[in-house]
């Protein structure tokens, strides 16, 4: 007998009637989230804590507003060239005036995405006890390259339609065969004597819009 013989003979008996095991359902007791998922003034208000928390620069508008607010957050960063992903909304870039817009199809490489000022997305869904951005390369996220090379980062979650409560609330509304990017705060990293370092594997900055809708018939 050799050695994975035995071993795979070990399992077996320890497993035992593996026909009687495969019918008993997993326990699913644990509480799938720690606040109350049908208040999502409030879930949007945690989403901000911790995406600050995870120093990420959070900032609250309309849909009306975006398109402003994104061309002022592009001039207060000094932004001469964006990335933009397939699918982008052309109203969000639409006040951004003399910056150079480039598109993304595929084509852009490393090397060139590493020369661009800003990158601006969407995004699949925002967690908010986590404080975490889920993008799977739908239409207006992009490629994974596009949210890890350029150094700035504004991601725009549509709120409150966007924003889950827990991880495990998310799980079922994402596709997981699609390539997921999971987002909490700028790139960071720190050393065994805990010294920061941001943008080494990603955005030094991310800037996260969180955009309600406008209100009608005020």
């Amino acid at each position: 007998m050799t050695s994975r013989e035995l071993i795979l003979g070990r399992i077996r008996a320890a497993l035992g009637d593996t026909a009687e095991v495969a019918e008993q359902p997993l326990p699913r007791g644990y509480r799938s989230t720690h606040v109350a998922p049908d208040d999502p003034a409030a879930l949007v208000d945690l989403l901000h804590r911790n995406l600050a928390d995870y120093r990420a620069l959070v900032h609250r508008c309309s849909a009306a507003e975006l398109p402003g607010r994104v061309a002022e957050l592009l001039a207060e960063r000094g932004s001469r060239t964006v990335a933009v992903p397939d699918g982008l909304p052309a109203s969000w870039l639409s006040a951004a005036g003399d910056v150079e817009l480039l598109p993304d199809g595929g084509g852009l490489t490393a090397a060139r995405l590493d020369a661009v000022d800003s990158v601006v997305t969407g995004c699949a869904l925002a967690i908010a006890e986590t404080g975490t951005i889920v993008l799977d390369a739908g239409p207006g996220q992009g490629r994974r390259l596009l949210s890890l090379v350029p150094d700035h980062h504004i991601c725009v979650v549509r709120v409150p339609e966007q924003v889950v409560a827990s991880v495990p609330l998310a799980l079922p509304r994402l596709d997981p065969a699609r390539p997921q990017t999971w987002i909490s705060g700028p790139s960071a990293t720190s050393d065994i004597e805990l010294d920061r370092v941001e943008g080494v594997h990603g955005p030094r900055t991310l800037e996260v819009l969180l955009m309600s809708p406008d209100v009608t018939g005020a």
